[in-house]
């Protein structure tokens, strides 16, 4: 049975350590993925908010552009692609639809719908779209999405996502890991 999955793109389908390379090198700094122990990034660069939030915008379209898939998703993707309908939700502002697609042909990956909501709620969306089972590495996002839409959320580990969750709200490792549960979530 055709199921839609909703999935979120930065630190899910990309590397969840993408973006430390580009702050490295913007800001001199020295930061190890196991470093980032929270979302937000301002303490770890020592600029501001807004100095950060200028800098990001600005580099936007250069950092997905070179971001790396993470391991074993293009695998799963892929079986999944030829068995659901696959709709992408990200925080990514719409402007970049054309620098996310190009992305999507340039690792292989197909996809049933890409919507950039240029917020990190993500919960509309989910609803919109219907979809039935959630994909994400932000803590709160897969919170939120499991308790307002009432869906199973796989939340993939990351140093900077540790706090407790809810049950209905599922913490993999990896892809692998995410097939695995989601074969088993089919079968009921």
């Amino acid at each position: 049975m055709k199921k839609r999955f909703g999935i979120d793109i930065d630190g899910t389908v990309t590397s969840p350590a993408s973006l430390i390379p580009f702050l490295n090198d913007a800001f001199g700094t020295n930061i190890k993925y196991e470093d980032i122990t929270q979302y937000e990034l301002t303490p770890f660069v020592n600029v501001t908010e807004d100095e950060l939030a200028k800098w990001f915008e600005e580099n936007e379209p250069r950092i997905y552009k070179g971001s790396p898939i993470a391991q074993g998703a293009k695998t799963v993707l892929s079986k999944w692609a030829k068995q659901h309908e696959l709709f992408f939700i990200s925080a990514r502002g719409p402007q970049l639809l054309e620098v996310t697609k190009e992305w999507f042909q340039e690792q292989g990956l197909t996809f049933d719908h890409i919507e950039l909501i240029g917020s990190h709620d993500k919960i509309a969306a989910a609803k919109k779209y219907q979809v039935e089972i959630f994909f994400e590495d932000k803590h709160d996002n897969a919170v939120m999405i499991h308790e307002e839409c009432r869906i199973p959320v796989i939340l993939f580990d990351t140093p900077y996502n540790q706090d407790p969750l809810p049950d209905g709200v599922i913490r993999v490792n990896n892809w692998l890991e995410a097939g695995q549960w989601v074969d088993q979530w089919l079968k009921k």
